[in-house]
C-alpha cells in the first residue's frame, strides 16, 4: 500500500529539522518579518545561536507559530537593521541609547555595542564641557577648597569668601508647554438615576503634546507604538499610558511640576437596554495641564 505524499503546504513551524527561508518573529508583542540567512548573518550572536543551533521544535512559539522573544519589541528594529548592513542609523535626538545599549549585549553583538558606548559617551562629553567651571575668574588670588556637598551644589570656600556653584537641577531646565490627558468612558442610567458604579473604567488614556514633554512626565509608562521615533521637538496626538488610572496620571504631571487650567467633557446615548430602560452613554473627557 503506497504512502500518502507529505503536503507541501505544511506549517514550516511542525518541521524540527529545518527553519523556513521567511521567518516570523514575535518580540515582546511586535510582529517582525525577516529572512533566515539574515538571523545567522553574525557567527556567535544570541540570534545566530537560536536559528542555527537549535532547531525549530526547541524554540518558544506564540499560537500563531511565530517564534518568541521576551525583549523590547520597539527596540529590535535597530538589532536587526543591524544584522542586516552591519550598521543602524538612529532617528535625531534618539533618547534610547542606554536601552539599545543594554539589547544590543544580550544578542551579544559587541560592534554595536562598542558604537553605543562611543555616542553615548560623546554625548556625556558635551554635557560635562557645559558644565566646565573657571574658578579663576571667581578670584584671582582664591586658594579654592572644593566641597561637594550635593549631587546638584558645588562649595567653594577661601579664606575670604565663600562662593556655592550650584549646578542646574532637572526642575530649573523643564520646559513650559501644554498635555492634554483624553479618554472615553462609558456609564449606565436607569429610572432611579443610579450611576453603574464601573462607569470610570478606562480602557485607554491618551496623551497629546510635545514629545520631549511626554517622554519627560511618563517616561516607560508611555505608550509609543502608535507613533514611533518622532523627534523630540515635534507634537503628537497618539500616545497612550500602559495604566488605566487617571490618578495616577495626575500624580505624575502634578510631581513634574503640571497644573491643571481646563477641562470638558461630552456624553452621547449610544444604546437603550430591551428589557429595561437602562440608557447607556458614552462619554469623551480632557484634561489640559500647563508648566510656566
Amino acid at each position: 500500500m503506497a504512502m500518502p505524499e507529505k503536503s507541501s503546504g505544511a506549517n514550516p513551524s511542525e518541521d524540527c529539522s529545518n527553519f523556513p527561508e521567511i521567518i516570523e518573529l514575535n518580540v515582546g508583542g511586535q510582529v517582525y518579518i525577516t529572512r533566515y540567512p539574515t538571523l545567522i548573518s553574525i557567527p556567535g550572536s544570541r540570534l545566530w545561536e537560536m536559528f542555527s543551533v537549535k532547531n525549530p521544535c526547541s524554540l518558544i512559539q506564540d499560537n500563531k507559530g511565530r517564534f518568541f522573544i521576551d525583549r523590547d519589541g520597539f527596540l529590535f528594529r535597530y538589532v536587526l537593521d543591524y544584522m542586516r548592513d552591519l550598521q543602524v542609523v538612529l532617528p535625531d535626538h534618539f533618547p534610547e541609547c542606554g536601552r539599545l545599549h543594554r539589547e544590543a549585549e544580550y544578542f551579544k553583538l559587541p560592534e554595536l555595542a562598542k558604537m553605543l558606548a562611543l555616542k553615548m559617551n560623546n554625548l556625556n562629553s558635551v554635557v560635562n564641557d557645559s558644565c566646565q567651571i573657571d574658578v579663576d575668574e571667581l578670584s584671582p588670588s582664591i586658594d579654592a577648597t572644593f566641597n561637594f556637598s550635593s549631587a546638584n551644589s558645588i562649595h567653594v570656600s577661601g579664606p575670604e569668601n565663600s562662593v556655592v556653584l550650584r549646578a542646574a537641577t532637572g526642575s530649573e531646565l523643564k520646559k513650559s508647554g501644554f498635555i492634554t490627558i483624553g479618554y472615553r468612558g462609558s456609564y449606565t442610567l436607569g429610572r432611579d438615576i443610579q450611576t453603574d458604579a464601573k462607569f470610570r473604567r478606562v480602557a485607554r488614556i491618551m496623551v497629546c503634546g510635545k514629545i520631549s514633554l511626554a517622554k519627560e512626565v511618563f517616561g516607560d509608562t508611555l505608550n509609543e507604538s502608535r507613533d514611533p521615533d518622532r523627534p523630540p521637538e515635534r507634537y503628537t496626538s497618539r500616545y497612550y499610558l500602559k495604566f488605566t488610572f487617571l490618578e495616577q496620571a495626575f500624580d505624575k504631571l502634578a510631581d513634574a511640576g503640571f497644573h491643571m487650567v481646563a477641562c470638558n467633557s461630552t456624553g452621547t446615548c449610544t444604546a437603550t437596554h430591551d428589557q429595561t430602560d437602562d440608557r447607556i452613554w458614552t462619554s469623551y473627557t480632557e484634561y489640559v495641564f500647563y508648566r510656566e
